[in-house]
């Protein structure tokens, strides 16, 4: 099948935010004459999921029962939080992603303390306050695990708060929305700066963040066709995320290497480790076009060596002055950092602190995507070509911002009451 073919399927479903194969064949020309079988329907349906699927129901046709009363209070799970977030699309999340950054440099309409930290004995818990006009208000609680070996993952919990009682009307379990969310961003980013048709692409971590940075790329480009997962040791957890990656895109090729391997790696078909015959991790750095990190990591995970021109950069693990994912030297090659806020990365984005980097060197995203009328995508094109001119890479840190978390736990919550999903507490504040 043409290649070009499947670009005007994608390209078309995504910039209309189509949802039917009959809407993307009005909108794009595509012809029965461009059927190639079962090939295109395969194809269809791993890279452009959401056609045809059902629209959330209205509210009106909605049992009573399944929609919030006064003084209830909806409480979301993590099953609930997947089954909705599975019906959030690309062109959903751009969009929403879009209009967050877009209002955060703004500077208007929204209040977004920065986050309170408190050390436990295990973890460091954050707590991100953040209202919206026109989007709403809420609070996420999340804890970060103080050690690296620690590999439970991040419980967290979002608050919405009714913005007409003040009260409390739904508990979201945010351990993946969270993942999701940041995700979001750095496909947003990846739009923006990327400077070639991607195929290749290397992710650091073996978490949720890391399976929705993996999951949400192959998503939205569909040329990726080889992806190297990289964990401290080919260890069960990083296999499980192999196996759940592999199930949802099983025309994609995977290799997963060990940063630091030992004898006790043992890998198969599916997995090489940066030792003898097998793929190295070096190799793979340097042919990769996009690189994802979300470590815990306080020092360097490859050396800015290792990184070829116009490769583009997604991190998300460090939120301390101490914590780094990669070298001043990388830091430096990009010119100008593109983040998802300058005075948030100012004091927690541990790899531009180390490089002394200053806010003259930051680029909002919101700065970006904002310009949006007249000669608007000329414009963002434009400031896009303008950011990659500063350097050789480019860049994307992102300390995680109140004001998504308020976006996406407040759309999750929205499309709860539209699908009856998620148990009521009633008469929580009667």
């Amino acid at each position: 099948m043409p290649l070009a073919v499947l670009d005007r399927i994608v390209d078309g479903a995504q910039h209309y935010s189509i949802r039917s194969v009959d809407e993307l064949k009005k909108e794009t020309g595509w012809s029965d004459a461009d059927r190639f079988g079962t090939e295109i329907v395969t194809l269809i349906q791993q890279y452009v999921p959401w056609l045809d699927q059902p629209r959330p129901q209205p509210l009106a046709s909605i049992s009573p029962r399944s929609q919030s009363q006064p003084g209830s209070l909806l409480v979301l799970s993590s099953a609930d939080v997947s089954a909705i977030s599975s019906q959030l699309f690309p062109p959903d999340l751009d969009s929403l992603m879009t209009s967050v950054f877009a209002r955060l440099s703004s500077r208007s309409s929204f209040q977004a303390p920065h986050r309170s930290a408190l050390s436990l004995p295990n973890h460091t818990a954050l707590f991100m306050p953040s209202t919206a006009l026109g989007i709403g208000t809420a609070i996420k609680a999340v804890s970060v695990p103080s050690s690296p070996t620690d590999i439970r993952g991040l419980p967290a919990s979002t608050l919405v708060i009714d913005d007409d009682t003040g009260a409390v009307k739904a508990i979201v379990n945010a351990r993946s929305l969270t993942a999701t969310r940041n995700a979001a961003g750095s496909v947003l980013a990846s739009r923006l700066l990327l400077s070639k048709t991607p195929t290749t692409l290397v992710a650091f971590g073996a978490g949720k963040q890391i399976e929705a940075h993996v999951d949400l790329h192959l998503r939205a480009f569909p040329s990726l066709n080889t992806i190297t997962l990289v964990n401290r040791s080919v260890n069960d957890r990083v296999l499980a995320l192999l196996n759940i990656l592999h199930a949802r895109h099983p025309l994609i090729t995977f290799n997963v290497l060990a940063s630091t391997p030992t004898p006790a790696d043992n890998p198969d078909s599916n997995v090489s480790t940066n030792s003898g015959d097998h793929l190295d991790l070096e190799s793979l750095v340097r042919a990769a076009h996009i690189i994802c990190t979300a470590t815990p990591s306080t020092s360097p995970l490859f050396p800015s060596s290792w990184v070829s021109p116009g490769t583009h950069l997604n991190l998300v693990g460090s939120f301390k002055p101490t914590m780094r994912e990669i070298d001043d030297a990388l830091v430096k090659r990009a010119g100008v950092v593109v983040v998802d806020s300058r005075e948030a990365c100012l004091v927690e984005a541990g790899e531009l602190i180390g490089a002394g980097l200053g806010e003259e060197s930051m680029v909002e995203i919101g700065e970006i995507v904002a310009i949006n009328v007249g000669d608007g995508e000329a414009e963002k094109l434009k400031k896009c070509v303008d950011v990659r001119s500063k350097g050789d890479v480019t860049i994307f840190k992102s300390v995680g911002v109140g004001l998504q978390d308020v976006a996406i736990a407040c759309l999750v919550v929205k499309r709860a009451e539209e699908m009856g999903v998620g148990v009521h507490v009633e008469a929580y504040d009667a």
